[in-house]
């Protein structure tokens, strides 16, 4: 057999070969890539699969359906995907390299690329090396104030070049109040076994500062700042090469991606606060302020702080109703853990 030649395979029924399972069970199989590679490592996410082959990523995004996106059919499925690549390129154009069909041949064998019946799409990526990823730097605390300057240097830049939000003060505030009261219900959900008081009292300061200080909000709208962000700006999703680059961004609802970049850098310094490193969190809202011009005060983003953490806290109990397949233990401390920060960065906001 020549090299270009597929691999051989069994062939699998119609409906099998549409199962989930299925899907999992091929692309965990070293042969079902084009590229060579030694081994597979499938990772598991709340909403894709995700498989590491030596040299690149591949993303499966399960066919799930939630208040907040609609991975339900293939034809959604490919949209989202092709959304992914178009959003991750504005922060790692030479790590999304495009969107690639899963399909059933005519001899009944799954393949990736190629002729045949589509039966899924998957986002096809470069394999960043796992040792210059934010969160594995912070945890053995071997990065550098420059590799940060360099990163709020490209934050900077992206956010000074994307267009502002077409939104009223008010409805920027609205906004804001909506979401502190959706992760309070969330939260308060008697399942989880959180003090009432608590909640409430974390969530009455974050509206109280709305209030109180509604200028600050109002003006960051009337300068331009409410912006198109990545949404979702953690560690685990940076990765710190010469030419810093931004992975995984919040692609499924725009909504979430409409924000103030003192928001999405107070939540990355937030991170960095909970991995034990404080002092990043600093280095890197300083080179920001240094490098853009804009200064949003302190209060503000300790107000952001607290509302990101009381987020974290209600995706992380979310995980309790994800089929059982997580130690409750876990990620009840872990949104305790949140809870605790968002205490206490709404305490600051408001001191």
């Amino acid at each position: 057999m020549s090299t270009s030649d597929p691999p051989p395979c069994t062939p699998i029924p119609p409906a099998r070969a549409a199962s989930i399972e299925a899907k999992v069970e091929f692309l965990a199989r070293p042969d079902a890539y084009p590229e060579a590679t030694v081994q597979v490592e499938p990772v598991e996410t709340h909403m894709s699969w995700v498989f590491l082959t030596d040299t690149h990523a591949y993303k499966l995004k399960k066919p799930v359906r939630y208040a907040y996106l609609d991975y339900s059919t293939v034809e959604a499925r490919r949209l989202d995907c092709e959304q992914e690549v178009r959003l991750n390129r504005r922060l790692a154009p030479d790590v999304y390299l495009g969107v690639v069909p899963l399909v059933r041949d005519a001899a009944g064998c799954l393949r990736l690329g190629g002729e045949g019946e589509t039966l899924d799409w998957l986002v096809r990526m470069v394999r960043l090396p796992a040792d210059r990823m934010l969160d594995h730097l912070l945890r053995s605390a071997t990065v550098t104030q420059a590799e940060i300057t360099r990163l709020a240097r490209r934050l900077a830049c992206f956010y000074a070049t994307a267009c502002a939000e077409a939104i009223t003060p008010e409805a920027y505030r609205r906004s804001l109040a909506g979401q502190v009261r959706d992760n309070l219900r969330e939260l308060s959900s008697p399942e989880f076994g959180f003090e009432a008081n608590t909640l409430e009292t974390i969530a009455g300061a974050q509206l109280r500062f709305l209030r109180d200080h509604a200028e600050l909000f109002d003006a960051r709208v009337r300068q331009g700042r409410i912006v198109e962000g990545h949404g979702d700006l953690r560690p685990e999703h940076v990765c710190l090469l010469p030419d810093p680059v931004v992975i995984d961004c919040l692609e499924f609802n725009r909504a979430y991606r409409i924000l103030d970049p003192a928001d999405e850098l107070g939540y990355l310094a937030l991170e960095c606060e909970r991995l034990q490193a404080p002092h990043v969190g600093c280095w890197l809202l300083d080179a920001y302020r240094e490098a853009s011009g804009d200064a949003p005060p302190d209060a503000l983003i300790r107000f952001h702080q607290g509302c990101r953490a009381t987020l974290r806290a209600k995706l992380a109990l979310w995980h309790l109703r994800d089929d059982g397949r997580h130690p409750p233990g876990k990620w009840i401390a872990t949104a305790g853990n949140y809870l605790d920060m968002a205490q206490r960065h709404a305490a600051l906001a408001g001191s």
